[in-house]
């Protein structure tokens, strides 16, 4: 394959006498001519190889098919009211609806394709008043990070003067007199480098309908440490405003609160006043019961558990533990009803707990079979627990339980256009290098062979402590009606086992994770799954940095990477946008100890001359402002030029795209190219 030409330079970094060349410095412009020039021609060397595989056409086909059914988001209660996203099956983004109770008739009350019909302007949240007269919403251009919020007035459904502009990380939370919101936003940031400057001096705001963004009031935020994140949310009673303060991309944050008094006539200008500044522990508010406050906290208790802080004496010395630490690590907490819901993972399956406020065990929510919470939500005042849930053989499907009578019942339930019996699901266990057992989830047809040759696809994460649950999604199917294996791996580095599985897979223990992944793989060719040749990997985010390195460490163990928005260079990453924030997660190479260990996994400098790497397929968009676009770019310019064998390393660059969005037509488009690429360099049949 006959690359386009990608330019060396002679730009050569000093870390502290350690000397780094990083000859595509160059693509780091991202509003460069000639980088959209190289753009260009790389898009058009993938795309012509794409609309060659015998796959691309048939697959499109299948997965459109496969994504034409109506599904229906996780509900947002205000009001009396229920606000949900539905999407009919093909819409490019999925329409707001509103109702009046669960037999309520859906109103429309923003339709996002109506404000771009390519797309390219996405819906990223919404926040309906208290009252539920108004939505406020905000939009993205090319979903990006930023974001624009906007105030529509529900009964006209027409938009209020009021736009509100640079807005990024930012809950957005009303008072209760619904006359205005908090949210927090950045100033306006250089012009041309919108999309990948370094960001600086978040700060909360109150805006007050009807008023210009200008008039609006600031409430908190830290000059003495400008990089911080900085959020602020209302108690559903009013009476609370609740600041979170995040020094980096761990959980780790301070708590603060402001006392609004009246919450008909709250006060924004009282005075705040601190719950913890230490910065030593996650403190995560989940509602409150008058002065009393609910806290998700690891502090002492990597596996989380829930603390009461008494706003009137809000001392650590006066804290009470409600819900102790167990042996299964708690992932998400909601105050529903008097009650407490706790969602815990038994070797990554959700289990849905009950607790009453003062501790006591009230029982438990069954589910509808063994599968993931992927989310849950509920009111103080009303005692209906809403969650989402599904597995990879059931699509995403919405539940409303009343904890009295413990049955659930769908809400919009999916009707998916595929039998899935016909397919199975295992968890399984592997053994990582240093005797870890790492859990991962198979999904394959039914009485799988062991023919030691069939197409399998690896998927992780493994950072941020996330967890990466087992879920439905609507392209693998596709993938597993061609003879595919699809293997999810919980790696450590995510919370499936509490903060220790974190911190064993962050900093320097990073290898940890990339052994877990390799461990797995290994696992399969050795019990007659696969093989090197028909075994591939992919990933996004930092899934993507998973696969750059595994990839580079393990070529021979490996026929396709499929590395997805990645962060590849180790050593600036933190010079962009909120990189500097992952430095909690990965080190930075200011310092010496940190740079010698990112120097040894970051896939933009470990890449070796004459080596054959995998068949590999890196994506990126133009407007992913989270991990900027040039990892991708200087990666793959890397790649090329060292690759020693026939097998192809492309870049497929989405336009008016980012990190994580995508119109539903173009996100199928993009699902068919991947699956494509890695059925061609995978030996997989052109038979569904």
């Amino acid at each position: 394959m006959i690359y386009p030409p990608s330019r060396t330079g002679e730009v050569v970094d000093d870390y502290g006498g350690v000397t780094v060349a990083d000859p595509y410095r160059w693509m780091e412009d991202l509003d460069s001519a000639e980088v959209a020039a190289w753009v260009a021609a790389q898009n058009a060397v993938t795309h012509a190889h794409l609309r060659g595989l015998p796959l691309r056409a048939p697959l499109e086909r299948r997965l459109t098919e496969l994504w034409n059914y109506a599904r229906t988001s996780l509900p947002v209660l205000e009001g009396g009211r229920l606000f949900y996203a539905k999407n009919s099956g093909l819409e490019r983004q999925a329409p707001i609806y509103m109702r009046s109770g669960i037999t309520g008739t859906p109103a429309l009350v923003l339709d996002p394709n109506a404000l771009s019909p390519d797309g390219s302007t996405a819906v990223s949240q919404i926040a309906p008043s208290p009252d539920a007269a108004l939505l406020a919403y905000a939009s993205a251009r090319g979903g990006a990070d930023w974001e624009t919020v906007r105030v529509r007035e529900i009964a006209t459904g027409r938009d209020l003067v009021d736009e509100v502009g640079w807005v990024r990380f930012s809950d957005l939370s009303w008072t209760h007199d619904s006359n205005g919101f908090f949210y927090s936003r950045y100033p306006e940031p250089p012009t041309h480098k919108v999309l990948e400057a370094a960001l600086a001096g978040q700060a909360v705001y109150y805006h007050r309908i009807g008023t210009a963004q200008a008039d609006d009031v600031l409430i908190y935020r830290r000059v003495d440490h400008p990089t911080w994140i900085v959020n602020a949310s209302v108690t559903e009673d009013g009476r609370y405003l609740l600041i979170k303060t995040y020094r980096g991309s761990d959980n780790n944050n301070q708590l603060h609160f402001v006392d609004l008094g009246n919450p008909s006539t709250p006060d924004i200008h009282a005075p705040i006043k601190a719950v913890t500044e230490a910065l030593d522990a996650e403190y995560a508010p989940i509602g409150n019961y008058q002065s009393r406050v609910y806290v998700r906290s690891d502090k002492d208790a990597p596996n989380r558990r829930v603390i009461a802080i008494d706003l009137e004496n809000p001392e650590p010395s006066a804290w009470k533990v409600v819900v102790a630490e167990q042996r299964d690590p708690i992932e998400d907490v909601a105050l529903i009803g008097g009650r407490i819901v706790v969602h815990s993972l038994v070797d990554v399956q959700s289990r849905l707990r009950l607790f009453g406020l003062d501790g006591r065990p009230a029982g438990e929510i069954e589910l509808p079979s063994v599968g993931t919470v992927s989310d849950l939500t509920g009111r103080a005042d009303s005692s209906d627990v809403w969650f989402a849930f599904s597995s990879p053989l059931v699509p995403v499907t919405v539940y409303r339980c009343d904890p009295e009578t413990q049955r659930s019942a769908a809400f919009e339930a999916p009707t998916p256009p595929i039998d899935t019996s016909r397919f199975e699901t295992r968890a399984l266990f592997a053994t990582s290098k240093d005797g870890t057992r790492v859990p991962f989830v198979l999904s394959a047809k039914k009485d799988l062979p062991p023919t030691g040759d069939n197409p399998t696809m690896l998927y992780g994460y493994g950072g941020f402590s996330v967890s990466v649950l087992p879920a439905y999604r609507p392209d693998v199917p596709a993938w597993l009606e061609l003879g595919g294996v699809f293997v999810t791996v919980n790696l450590r580095g995510g919370a499936e086992y509490g903060e220790a599985w974190h911190k064993a897979g962050a900093l320097d223990k990073k290898q940890n994770v990339f052994d877990d992944m390799i461990a797995v793989a290994e696992h399969l060719v050795k019990e007659r799954i696969t093989a090197p040749a028909t075994l591939g990997i992919m990933g996004a985010s930092n899934g993507g940095l998973l696969v750059g390195a595994v990839m580079e460490q393990r070529p021979d163990l490996f026929a396709v990477a499929m590395p997805a928005v990645g962060v590849m260079d180790m050593l600036r990453y933190d010079k962009f946008t909120g990189g500097q924030l992952w430095a909690t997660e990965y080190g930075s190479s200011s310092d010496p100890k940190q740079l010698a260990c990112l120097l040894k996994y970051s896939p933009l400098h470990n890449l070796k001359p004459g080596t054959c790497y995998p068949a590999t397929l890196v994506t990126t968009a133009d407007h992913d402002d989270r991990v900027v676009p040039s990892h991708s770019f200087k990666f793959v310019a890397a790649l090329q030029a060292a690759q020693g064998c026939d097998r192809p390393a492309l870049i497929r660059v989405e336009v008016q795209a980012s990190h994580g969005y995508r119109p539903t037509d173009r996100l199928i488009a993009e699902k068919a190219d991947q699956w494509a690429f890695a059925a061609a360099h995978m030996q997989v049949g052109t038979n569904f």
